[in-house]
This record gives C-alpha cells, structure tokens and sequence, in this order.
C-alpha cells in the first residue's frame, strides 16, 4: 500500500486504501453499523496503516486546532517523568497551551492507543518519550501535521525534533570512569532490555568501552517492573552469592542503586574499598543516603523546558523554525561509592 502525500487523511483515503465505500468507512471508524467482521478488519488496518486518526472536535471547529499539547511518557511512579513534566509546564505557563498527559507503561500497543486517542482532539503539539515507536504509531505522527517532539534520546532518527541525551555516551562515560579507578570485575543489574530502550542503549554504550580496554561483564542481574529498593536489595544479594569476587556494580537506575547500597552497608561490605557502586538518574530524593550513590543527571527538568519551549515557538510561528536537535550533556556525580584514584 502507498502512502499518499502528507496531507490531512480523510475517508475517502481510507476507503481507497481498503477498497470499501466511505460510508462503511465511516460506520467501522464508529463501530456502529452493521459490517461483517472481515470487512471492519480490512478498514482497520487500513487505517492504522496510514495512521489516520478521526477529528473528534465539533464541526464548526473541524479545521482547527486545541490549545493542548500531548504529552505521552512510559511512568508516573517513575521519579523521572514527574520532572520532565514539571519543566514541561513551567514553560507552557503563560502561553496558552495546557499540557495533557497520556501514560504508555512502556507498552508500544499501548502507545498506539494513547496516541490515537489524543491526535484524535486535535492538540497543538506532541511530546513523547522515546525515539522507538510502532509502525502505527510512527505513521500518526508523521501524519499529525503539528510539531513533534520525541524526548530523553537523541541515538536515534527523530520524526521532527528531538530533546535529550545520548545514552550510548551516557553508558560509556561511565565506563570511562569506572575503569579509571582501577575496577575491573564488574556486574550490571538493571531492566530487561527490550521494553527499556534507553536502559538498553546506557548498556551497550558501557559494555562496548569497557571491551575496548579488554575488560566484560563478570555477571549480570536482570528484571522486570518499576524500579524499587527492594528490588535493588534482592538483586544485589543474588549476584553477590553467585558472583562474590565483583569490584563494581553498576545499575541501570538510581532507586535499584539505593536498594544494592542499603543491603551491601547491612552486610559490612566496605564501599566503595571492596566494591564500588553507580546508578543513573540523579535522583534528589536519594540524597540521604548513608553514602551519596554515583550517579549520573539525565537532564530531565531541562529536557521538559527545551520540549515545550520547541513547541510554543513553534505553534506562536508555525512557518518558522524546523526540526531541531537539542543534545543535552549529563554529568556525573562522583558521590561516596565511586573511589577516587
């Protein structure tokens, strides 16, 4: 199937594309109607295939658009997202647009749903986390004819603009530092990668470098669900019995780091002498921890700002201004478990 020029899809593109009348178009797109159920399949994955998205906005409204912008992220029990979302507002304040919020639990299907459902009022402006989207989901937003912007990675080809940092570096500054200090037997512990692309690309860029100085992963700890302590705790204490000689334990999060820190103090373990410990994320409320985690800042609260400041400017002049690529550089934190040489 090709897909015509971009343009607002209407029916008739869809009842081109699927080869059924616009009015049975119309009664499937409903769900009203009486369509076989071959024919209701046909129209849909036409639909989804084009990625076209009803306008739900009152007829004398048709061709116009809300003051909303579409802000669609994978958590809100994530520490991470509440920050973007605040940067995200603090710049919208006072602009007209009022950011809505659309949770995905790192589902892609789930994603396609949300999205749907939002491009479907016809907002100002999309933000959503992430670079990896379905078919589908790619589609409507290449078809939404509003500004996009994708956030929290730019290792990646953007639909439009982009906000964020770039993991692979992220993974391999980190690397950097963990070897400068001497260690060498090291574990990771962290999210099953393929839901977690972000995690996953912090994991190659760190696994790459440290090939590069002759050195692998001794062990590894992998789980599913949100990051937590005790999480952290269980990790941790299954690694350290399978693997005990370990110097280093590097996790893919902040909350998971806290857990693997809280349990190594109970046991007398020595950190960072006899092993070095380092998260991801910079998280405030970590602070008082017995020993201030290593971590890296992900730049969220400025990554909200530069999201949100793309998409004012560019709904205040839509015929100005293009896609932007805005890399923001993470710094680490040193904290108390990583050993200073």
């Amino acid at each position: 199937m090709t897909i015509p020029p971009r343009r607002p899809l209407t029916l008739r593109d869809v009842s081109e594309a699927s080869g059924v009348s616009e009015m049975t178009v119309s009664r499937v797109l409903r769900n009203k109607g009486d369509v076989s159920d071959a024919t209701r399949a046909k129209v849909r994955a036409a639909a989804k295939k084009l990625g076209y998205v009803p306008n739900r906005i009152a007829g004398s409204l048709a061709s116009s658009r809300v003051n909303l912008v579409a802000v669609i992220i994978p958590s809100l029990g994530n520490m991470v997202f509440p920050e973007v979302l605040s940067g995200i507002s603090e710049t919208l304040a006072g602009t007209g647009l009022q950011p809505v919020v659309g949770v995905t639990d790192y589902l892609p299907d789930t994603e396609e749903r949300v999205l749907f459902e939002m491009l479907s009022w016809r907002p100002s402006g999309v933000i959503v986390a992430g670079l990896e989207h379905t078919e589908a989901s790619r589609a409507m937003l290449m078809r939404a004819e509003i500004p996009v912007v994708e956030i929290m990675d730019t290792d990646g080809a953007p639909i439009d603009a982009c906000v964020g940092i770039s993991h692979r570096r992220a993974g391999r500054e980190m690397a950097e530092a963990i070897l400068r200090e001497g260690y060498r037997r090291i574990g990771f512990l962290g999210t099953k990668m393929p839901a977690d692309h972000r995690a996953r690309k912090r994991f190659e860029g760190f696994t790459r470098h440290l090939a590069r100085a002759g050195v692998e992963i001794a062990d590894q700890e992998f789980y599913s669900g949100g990051s937590a302590l005790k999480k952290g705790r269980e990790m941790t204490e299954a690694l350290l019995r399978r693997t005990p000689d370990l110097d280093f334990l590097y996790f893919s999060n902040d909350m998971i780091g806290a857990g693997g820190l809280l349990w190594l103090l109970e046991q007398g373990i020595d950190v960072p002498g006899q092993i070095g410990l380092a998260g991801f994320n910079g998280v405030e409320l970590l602070d008082g921890l017995p020993r201030q985690l290593a971590t890296m800042d992900a730049c969220r609260r400025e990554i909200g700002r530069e999201a949100a400041r793309i998409i004012a400017a560019r709904c205040a002049n839509p015929s100005e201004g293009g896609a932007e690529r805005v890399e923001l550089t993470p710094l680490i934190t040193r904290g108390e478990t990583l050993r200073r040489a």
